[in-house]
Formats: structure tokens, C-alpha cells, sequence
């Protein structure tokens, strides 16, 4: 389940990356989130530029898209200047880009209402002629402007304010083997942020669908049919937040997924056409927004959900827009296992009766540090396409490391439960961190309780005893040691 690949770090970009951040650090852009938006305004603009080029060259009909005034913006023009002059034409390029022509809706959207905010103008030059200077071909056959846009977003897991947005990846890849997404299927997360679940399914498919040969390239297996509506129709993803869809689109656009679905859209407030709940997905996996609470008139309807809880929102929603036969992988805080309020047994009660909730991954109370230590859980569901028989049982498994380490500096460490759930997920098998749980039980509990310490089978440990021989002889040998030490003392004391 590894990220980023070895082509990367051997190809000199991270060097180059870490670079080009402490130069805007220097310049005075020291927050990662306005860095990383800057950087995706140039690295588009480049690639945009590039590919413009590559179809002129290859059709002499081709319509350039940076012709006639536009030309001024390509971002060959961009290199050569300096000072004021290049701070205006990069300003005016980045505000205006979104009225191209022939923009796509990807680059409408990545570039609406975006501005320039690196003001100093050396700084400025040196950022250009560092993008500039990023080698994006591929090497081997491996096309690393992905992996490098990954380890620009890594950046966020030491901002601080802005490390909630990211979820740990290898948290990330657990949830997506346990679901095991299927191509020719759609896949949504409602709260995308910058889009790791959705790069996650993608390398997952490319990885179990592409052959063994020394001619093989990724998802060759695949089919022309599968990977027209993989590009075009299969992901989508939403984010309140403008910043994190814009990073969202980019990420998305260097991963090869130009057309993907992402908007700047609150699901839980808004309904995006038609009778709720409209569009439903085969496949949605999700790290929703933890203990966050949304005006009681401002939340849809047809959530019809008695909560201002936006965890327990977002369960409604998952539950409703999961199209029958489809699965869901989502992290929720534990107080959806086990809270009190009407709306969170309800919640529980949906899972229970009416999906078919296969697992109960509970993780290590320290796996957001340094950020937040609420304790978490996975929860994998499914929606069965006919009412679901009696009898079956839920899988629960709880982590107690998971590679790193439990405090705010999270180092790599050798403690790690992940391969062992990897193991024991497809025969649901049990283990010492494992159990199986009959859903005839669960239901029998007033408050149907997801709480894996009510469940736990207690560790019954034989305890060995010496044979009642062996211990009657001990105790006749004590009797008659003190018996002769008293008999010693006495004498002592006589004469």
C-alpha cells in the first residue's frame, strides 16, 4: 500500500519541492495551505501551456487555447520576465484564466476567484523558474507529476491549522482494501478535502488490474469501455471549502482524472437536483467533518435526522446516497457507536436493520495526533439489494498500533496491526484483536451499542494447579519444618 513510488524520490523532485516551499517560506507565504494553492495556479498553468504546445505540434488545425490576447498568458512568457512586470502578468493571468475559451470546467473552477499572493517580486521569479525548472516527464514509464503533488500536499500534515484536512494515507489504503472497490462503478466522498480517498481507489484499481509481463503498464487489464467511464464518469467528490477543491481538482487532474466531478458543495444543506436523494454511488468513502454542528435551517429535509451533529449528518447521508448492493468505508468518532441521543441510535438502528454493517475497525486513539486525539473508528456497510435474512454477525477488530507512533510526533515504529486485519479480513477470522459478534445480540441491547468493550470476549486463562498429591506433600513438609524449628526454639528457650 505504498503512496508515493521509489521513481519519485530517485528522480530528484522531492529535493526540488522542498525547495520551491522554502523559498515562498522565505518570500513570506509561510502558510502551506496559501502555498500550495500559488504552486497548483503555476504547476496548471505550465501543464496547460505544455499541452497546448504538444496538440499544435501534432495538428496543424489545431485552435491554440493561448492565442490572439490570450497569448500574453502562456506560460512560456512567464520565464523571461522580471520584477513588477512579471507580478502583473502572472496576477492578470491567474484572475483571468477562468474566462479562456475552451477552458474546461475543471479549469473554471480551480482558477474562480483565485489571486496572486506572492507580492514579493524576487521571490515571485524564483518560484517561476523553479516550476519551470521541475522535471515532469516520465521516467521509466512512470508518470511522477502525481507522486510529486502528493508530497506537496504532505506539507499540510505539518501546518498545524490545516492538518485536520488530511487523513493518514495508510489509514486511508486500509479502508480502501477493506472495501475493494470494483471498476465500471461510480465512487463519492461528500467531504473530499483533497481528495485522498478518491487517488487511493484509483491506485488501488490500477494495482489489481494490471498484468505481470515486463510489457505491462498500469491498469492494463483493464478495458477501453472501463477506462473511458473510469476518467470520465466515476468520481466524484464534494468539499465546503474552496481551497481544498481547488487542491482536490489538481490533485485529481495531475493523477490523469481531468474530468472528475469536484464541487464546492455542502451535501448536508444542499440537494444538487431533483428529489432527494438523487444520484447514488456504488462505492463512498469518507472522513467526515468530527464535532461540528449545523443550524437546525440550514440542514436538508430529507436528512430527516433529529441532530445538529454534522458526524451523524454525514451517516444519514452515506446510508441514503449508497445505491443498492454498494459498499461504504467511513471513519466516524466513537460517540456514533455508542452515544445516548435518539438521533445516534437511530443512526445504529439503520446499520443494523436495514444495511448490512460488515465491520467495526476501531483505531488507535492517537492515529489524528497531533491534531485531535478523539478516539475513531472505520465502519464498513453495505445496502443489500433484497430485504437482509436473519442471523449473521458484525466483525470487529481493534487496533492498538498502526505503524507509527501514539504521541504528537507519530515516528514510524514496528508495532503495527494493519497487516494482520489485512490477513484476517476475508474469512472474518478472530484473533486476539479479533471477534465476531452475532447481530441477534447487538440487536438485543436497549441501545443497540457498537462499543467494542461490551462485546470483547473476556481472555479466559487456564490456570495450572500441581497434582492434589503434589500439594498435600508440600503442605505436610511446611507443617513439619515449623513443627522442628518450634521444637528448636523451645529447647533453646528451656535451657
Amino acid at each position: 500500500m505504498t503512496l508515493i513510488s521509489s521513481n519519485f524520490h530517485s528522480s530528484g523532485l522531492r529535493q526540488k519541492v522542498d525547495q520551491l516551499m522554502d523559498i515562498l517560506w522565505a518570500g513570506g507565504l509561510n502558510n502551506p495551505m496559501d502555498a500550495i494553492e500559488q504552486l497548483s495556479y503555476l504547476i496548471f498553468l505550465r501543464l496547460l501551456s505544455e499541452n497546448d504546445d504538444l496538440l499544435a505540434g501534432m495538428d496543424k488545425n489545431y485552435k491554440r487555447v493561448f492565442s490572439g490576447g490570450w497569448a500574453r498568458y502562456h506560460w512560456g512568457n512567464f520565464v523571461t520576465l522580471t520584477g513588477d512586470e512579471l507580478f502583473n502578468s502572472v496576477r492578470e493571468g491567474i484572475e483571468k484564466l477562468h474566462e479562456l475559451p475552451d477552458m474546461s470546467e475543471t479549469g473554471r473552477l480551480l482558477f474562480n476567484r483565485s489571486t496572486l499572493k506572492i507580492y514579493d517580486r524576487p521571490t515571485l521569479r524564483a518560484v517561476v523558474q523553479a516550476v519551470q525548472a521541475l522535471d515532469m516527464e516520465a521516467h521509466e514509464g512512470i508518470d511522477l507529476k502525481g507522486d510529486m503533488y502528493e508530497y506537496l500536499l504532505g506539507k499540510l500534515s505539518t501546518s498545524g491549522t490545516n492538518g485536520q484536512f488530511r487523513t493518514p494515507r495508510h489509514i486511508i489504503d486500509l479502508i480502501v482494501h477493506l472495501v475493494a472497490p470494483q471498476p465500471g462503478k461510480t465512487y463519492a466522498d461528500p467531504a473530499c478535502g483533497t481528495a485522498g480517498f478518491l487517488i487511493a481507489i484509483l491506485r488501488y484499481l490500477l494495482e489489481k488490474h494490471t498484468s505481470k509481463g515486463p510489457k505491462s503498464y498500469p491498469g492494463d487489464q483493464l478495458t477501453p469501455a472501463e477506462w473511458q467511464f473510469l476518467e470520465e464518469r466515476a468520481f466524484t467528490g464534494f468539499d465546503n471549502d474552496a481551497n481544498m477543491v481547488k487542491i482536490a481538482i489538481l490533485n485529481l487532474y495531475l493523477h490523469g482524472l481531468q474530468k472528475a466531478a469536484i464541487r464546492f458543495f455542502n451535501p448536508l444543506t444542499t440537494s444538487l437536483a431533483g428529489s432527494y436523494p438523487g444520484q447514488t454511488y456504488d462505492y463512498i468513502l469518507a472522513n467526515p467533518p468530527f464535532a461540528g454542528k449545523i443550524q437546525q435551517e440550514s440542514i436538508l429535509a430529507d436528512i430527516n435526522l433529529d441532530s445538529r451533529n454534522t458526524e451523524l449528518i454525514f451517516m444519514k447521508w452515506f446510508m441514503d446516497h449508497l445505491a443498492p448492493g454498494g459498499s461504504a468505508g467511513v471513519i466516524v468518532p466513537n460517540g456514533v457507536l455508542f452515544g445516548s441521543t435518539k438521533a445516534a441510535k437511530r443512526v445504529r438502528e439503520i446499520l443494523l436493520k436495514e444495511l448490512d454493517l460488515q465491520a467495526v475497525i476501531n483505531l488507535p486513539s492517537g492515529v489524528f495526533k497531533p491534531y485531535s486525539g478523539v478516539g475513531t473508528a472505520a465502519l464498513i456497510f453495505e445496502k443489500p439489494t433484497a430485504p437482509k435474512p436473519a442471523g449473521g454477525f458484525v466483525w470487529f477488530y481493534d487496533i492498538s498500533a498502526d505503524g507509527f507512533s501514539l504521541d504528537d510526533k507519530r515516528t514510524p515504529g514496528e508495532a503495527n496491526d494493519i497487516p494482520d486485519v489485512l490477513a484476517k479480513w476475508p474469512g472474518r477470522e478472530e484473533g486476539p484483536h479479533s471477534y465476531r459478534v452475532p447481530l441477534e445480540k447487538i440487536l438485543a441491547s436497549e441501545d443497540l451499542s457498537l462499543a467494542s468493550g461490551r462485546y470483547k470476549p473476556a481472555a479466559a486463562q487456564t490456570a495450572v494447579h500441581d497434582a492434589p498429591g503434589e500439594i498435600l506433600q508440600e503442605v505436610l513438609d511446611l507443617e513439619n519444618e515449623i513443627l522442628q524449628k518450634t521444637t528448636n526454639l523451645l529447647a533453646n528457650i528451656v535451657s
